[in-house]
């Protein structure tokens, strides 16, 4: 099939480098379009990145530069030269890997959808506006159904948004959700996550800060990380998405020395019936959630693998599992205040970031809702 052409805005920061790296290849879309700053527009986009190429995939410079590297980056501000792009073939819609202040953020993504041009974001933004999907597509994928509401909303034509969530809760909302799935109630948990520095984006934290030493705050994250899951837990009514009510959650997050590969430790509380530990490993090792007929080229095969080592998961040797998109998770154990407690690993700039926002395009272009 005709791929798909696609932009990304934000495409220099270290999200939207990912994007340029994980579509490379895709056998669905095409990086056609880029955008950033003004100060890199006008340029190629290998010259606007410069030395500062992070991703996890490819180069700018040897024999497996991606194709969008000898693209000119245009404004991302300016909504429209990606208009123009949208007129000639080269933009269906746009990924949005924007840095810059949240209501910047989300007038911008509302100016791209209002101009027609579909935008699925991994900006904090648009989160919380209640007719926008939050989406993990393994979660609730249901939700994407809001967009024809929330395009009637709005007297939109063509544009939508779509978001994902934050990066800190991709470790442990799968899990969870087998578990919720399978018909257990969840009705608190405590969790601490400890946050590679590529969370924060380049150059990031200062050495000094983060080298032989462990930061026990960033800012946002624990809000974010007790809240969103309410969203996604939620259910979809009328022309609103309405927040699930469970289960609490009560959250550290601290940053630490880890170049990629967010980890979290977790203890679960079940209301009535409690599930072995044999009965959670058999959940989460048979958890589908995707129909096999969508065949998303993102989707991991097998979205939640257990690790029996006693030492297991850690970021170095599990973040890359099943393309990076896979939730790696291992001590599960009783807990001695809780029910259960559980260690888990996901690629916080992979499954976190760019993988799940192509994911959440893939799902949305089988729904019809891109294409």
């Amino acid at each position: 099939m005709d791929k798909i052409p696609v932009g990304i805005l934000g495409a220099t920061g270290m999200v939207g480098q990912q994007y340029i790296a994980l579509l490379a290849n895709h056998p669905w879309f095409e990086v056609r379009y880029v955008a950033a700053s003004p100060r890199s527009a006008g340029k190629v986009y290998r010259a606007a990145v410069g030395g500062r190429w992070n991703a996890t995939r490819g180069d700018l410079g040897g024999s497996d530069s991606p194709a969008a590297a000898s693209l000119i980056v245009e404004d991302a501000n300016d909504v429209s030269k990606a208009i123009a792009a949208a007129k000639r073939g080269d933009c269906a819609f746009v990924f949005s890997a924007l840095d810059m202040g949240k209501d910047e953020i989300k007038a911008l993504e509302e100016s791209y959808a209002a101009a027609g041009i579909p935008v699925v974001s991994n900006a904090s933004a648009n989160r919380w506006t209640s007719d926008v999907p939050m989406l993990i597509a393994e979660v609730n994928p249901d939700h994407a159904d809001i967009i024809p509401a929330q395009k009637k909303n709005r007297n939109w034509d063509k544009g939508f948004i779509a978001v994902k969530p934050n990066c800190s809760i991709q470790s442990y909302m799968t899990p969870l959700w087998a578990l919720l799935r399978a018909g257990y109630r969840v009705e608190r948990i405590i969790v601490n996550t400890l946050q590679a520095v590529s969370g924060a984006g380049y150059p990031g934290v200062p050495s000094l800060d983060i080298v032989d030493n462990i930061v026990p705050y960033i800012e946002g994250e624990e809000e974010k990380t007790e809240l969103e899951p309410m969203k996604i837990l939620g259910t979809v009514q009328g022309n609103r998405i309405t927040n699930a009510a469970s289960p609490r959650i009560s959250a550290h997050c601290n940053r630490v020395p880890v170049v990629d590969g967010h980890t979290a430790c977790i203890s679960l509380e079940f209301g009535g019936e409690k599930p072995s530990i044999d009965e959670i490993k058999r959940i989460w090792t048979s958890f589908k959630a995707l129909p096999q007929e969508l065949d998303l080229p993102m989707a991991p095969l097998r979205p939640i693998i257990i690790r029996e080592e006693q030492d297991r998961p850690q970021p170095r040797k599990d973040r890359e599992v099943d393309k990076g998109m896979a939730v790696s998770v291992g001590r599960i154990r009783p807990c001695n205040v809780f029910d259960i407690r559980f260690v888990a690993v996901s690629h916080n700039t992979v499954r976190g970031a760019a993988g799940g926002g192509i994911l959440n395009a893939e799902l949305l272009k089988a729904k019809g809702y891109l294409g």
